[in-house]
């Protein structure tokens, strides 16, 4: 009986990404880093412009793959909680410093969608040390399916390879909701996490959510924050106060959590009262309502509430 071939095998890459099986593994296999993640990923942006430009029109991806071995993405997981999150502020405020060097040579640097998109993911055909990229233009439209372009660095040179696949080859990976990202396109070029809110400002930020019952399926819920302190709760709650945000499911507590705006450091702070929260893949300790334990909330987290209902918080 023949054995089950893998993806790689199907669609012609075994040769280019995986090695041999009679090929030993390296004795110095390369351990992924942060900075190893960070500097691929401004790598393939920079790789979009220079692929997707013309004229004097600057055209980058929007979407973000970034595919490793489950092993690593695991160990990313478990040692280096909120990593991840971290790195893809780091790199938002990248692509930004250079779209503005192109925004000040005179380039149009307008954006093909409203928002950035990353998908941290893990294969199993991946081996330790293996690195993945796929890019998107346009999250959610109607790119045609075939013109998925794909990036791999074969462990044994290093070198990246690229090829134009279909849309298949994304059903064999795993998808964490711990790593997608969701980021609205500053037009001003200028990364939310480092800009004050001003109290004079009608409103600090804007809370949207997607909720897992049927009847909100393609719905958001969304909270505008206009008071220096707000409640989010779940459907039980009673109160009607501006300063309430009340989620409509079972799935979250009541109270679940409480956020504040400090005008002295211009920056949120969340407690947790719900039965679990977990904050940029870092779970917050439950406190009691009376006596709240306070976390920094960075301007663009998600917020993973019990394990099911998400909710992000953006610059108003």
């Amino acid at each position: 009986m023949d054995s089950k071939t893998s993806i790689w095998q199907r669609i012609g890459l075994q040769d280019w990404f995986l090695t041999a099986e009679n090929t030993s593994t390296s004795k110095n296999q390369h351990i992924l880093t942060p900075d190893d993640v960070y500097n691929y990923v401004i790598a393939k942006f920079n790789d979009s412009i220079r692929e997707l430009s013309f004229a004097d029109r600057v055209v980058f991806y929007h979407e973000y793959i970034i595919s490793f071995n489950s092993e690593d993405y695991t160990s990313f997981m478990d040692n280096k909680q909120g990593i991840f999150g971290l790195i893809i502020n780091e790199s938002i405020k990248k692509f930004y410093e250079t779209l503005k060097q192109y925004r000040a040579a005179g380039k149009t640097v307008i954006p093909s969608s409203s928002k950035w998109v990353f998908r941290l993911v893990s294969h199993p055909d991946y081996e330790r040390g293996d690195i993945g990229f796929i890019g998107k233009l346009l999250p959610g439209n109607n790119q045609k399916e075939e013109n998925l372009r794909v990036t791999f660095i074969p462990r044994q040179t290093g070198i990246a390879q690229t090829f134009d696949v279909s849309q298949d080859i994304l059903k064999g990976f795993n998808y964490y909701s711990e790593g997608y990202y969701e980021i609205p396109y500053m037009e001003d070029l200028e990364s939310a996490e480092n800009e004050i809110v001003s109290s004079g400002k009608n409103s600090f930020a804007r809370f949207e959510t997607i909720l897992p019952e049927k009847q909100f399926i393609g719905k958001k819920v969304e909270y505008v924050m206009k008071d220096d302190e707000i409640v989010i709760s779940g459907d039980e709650e009673t109160r009607e106060e501006s300063n309430i945000f009340r989620i409509p499911t079972e799935w979250v507590n009541t109270p679940h959590l409480q956020v504040r705006f400090n005008k002295s450091d211009g920056k949120f702070y969340l407690a947790s009262f719900g039965e679990r929260t977990v904050l940029n893949e870092i779970e917050v300790e439950k406190s009691d309502v009376n006596s709240p334990s306070w976390v920094e909330l960075p301007v663009n987290s998600k917020i993973l509430l019990n394990g099911i209902v998400g909710v992000n918080i953006f610059k108003s």
